[in-house]
């Protein structure tokens, strides 16, 4: 599990990792309760929405805006 401190961390630079214009590439590595996950990213740990995916833990997304928007590959297994 990850620690809480961690899944709220604030924003770096004035921008959220995953809120600018891009796509990031994350694994999943925790499911939450609403629909929302624990996912891993090159530069750091963030929570995100899965309501637009499913998911599971080991699933690599592409992130958009806090938001995983399609599957990137699935964990094996």
């Amino acid at each position: 599990m990850v620690a809480s401190s961690e899944r709220e961390r604030p924003c770096r630079d004035d921008v959220c990792l995953t809120c600018s214009d891009q796509v990031v590439v994350a694994r999943v590595i925790e499911l939450l309760n609403d629909d929302l996950a624990v996912l891993e990213t090159d530069q750091g740990v963030e929570v995100a929405s899965t309501a637009l995916v499913d998911v599971g833990v080991g699933d690599a997304v592409l992130l958009h805006a806090k938001e995983a928007i399609a599957v990137a590959s699935r964990r094996a297994g």
